[in-house]
């Protein structure tokens, strides 16, 4: 009977334990990341007019055949996106890669971007949220339900997540690259520069095409990277993209990297996989 009740109480604090671990991992970040996507969802979006070849004709001629090849002519001005993808993430060349699922919900008239990711790390439930609002950006990853290894906030945060959303603009809501926060510069005819303004914050980035008319890479000197003090150091960043496909008549990149550009040479610290898409 003692042998039983010795071996009993271990496996209940087990159970009780993992219990409380799950509990909390499914209620902390998580539960932050649906209660906000169901809040920004909420603000009333303007009717967008629809987007005509003569919005794009002051463009330079390789963003406006993008903007006409992603089906964005004779649709609405895409406002909001919801995107899912398969990420495998990377914390150092060489490092093992974390890989989970990613939920993704911007707008772009507001402007407001979250980025949810959960994985492991070590064995243990790690859970990554990117959060931009007018308020700012913030980064936040907490290991196991529990407590918090990265937390990431303030004016460079915010400069560098703006990077971020001008990335997302030009590869996932073609059609507001007519924006009026947007100044474009003709390089030539497979390359564009663009600069975004958006509250204190002016960011650039290259944009490079193929022959086919597809956005293939996005290359910017204004994005920071997060160093092991917690502060964010200013490195050339590209996203080449690739494999183009349809997602509810849209026709947009489904796979690519993020890439650092270190002095030791690049790294690829992100691979991802469109596996959904949906704008309106």
């Amino acid at each position: 009977m003692r042998i039983r009740l010795m071996i009993w109480i271990p496996v209940t604090f087990l159970v009780v334990a993992a219990g409380l671990a799950a509990y909390l991992w499914t209620t902390s970040l998580s539960r932050k990341f649906e209660t906000r996507k169901v809040e920004v969802a909420a603000v009333p979006r303007e009717e967008q007019a629809v987007l005509t070849e003569a919005d794009i004709a002051h463009l330079p001629p390789p963003v406006q055949r993008y903007i006409a090849l992603t089906g964005s002519i004779g649709r609405p001005v895409v406002t909001e996106i919801t995107m899912r993808f398969e990420a495998t993430m990377f914390d150092a060349p060489g490092a093992p890669g974390m890989t989970g699922p990613v939920e993704q919900f911007e707008r772009f008239d507001t402007p407001e971007r979250l980025f949810f990711m959960t994985s492991r790390m070590k064995g243990l439930p790690v859970a990554v949220l990117h959060d931009f609002s007018t308020e700012g950006a913030t980064m936040t990853v907490r290991l196991a339900g529990l407590f918090n290894v990265v937390e990431l906030a303030g004016p460079e945060a915010t400069r560098t997540e703006t990077v971020t959303i001008l990335n997302d603009l030009a590869f996932y809501a073609p059609s507001r690259l007519a924006d009026p926060r947007l100044a474009w510069t003709a390089i030539d005819d497979t390359r564009a520069r663009v600069a975004f303004t958006l509250g204190p914050n002016t960011v650039s980035a290259e944009l490079v095409f193929n022959a086919a008319g597809e956005l293939v890479d996005f290359i910017s000197d204004d994005r920071g990277m997060l160093a092991k003090d917690g502060s964010l150091r200013i490195l050339r960043w590209s996203t080449p993209l690739r494999d183009y496909r349809d997602f509810g008549g849209w026709h947009v990149a489904s796979g690519g990297d993020a890439i650092w550009h270190l002095p030791e040479g690049p790294f690829t610290y992100a691979r991802m996989r469109l596996t959904g898409y949906e704008a309106k």
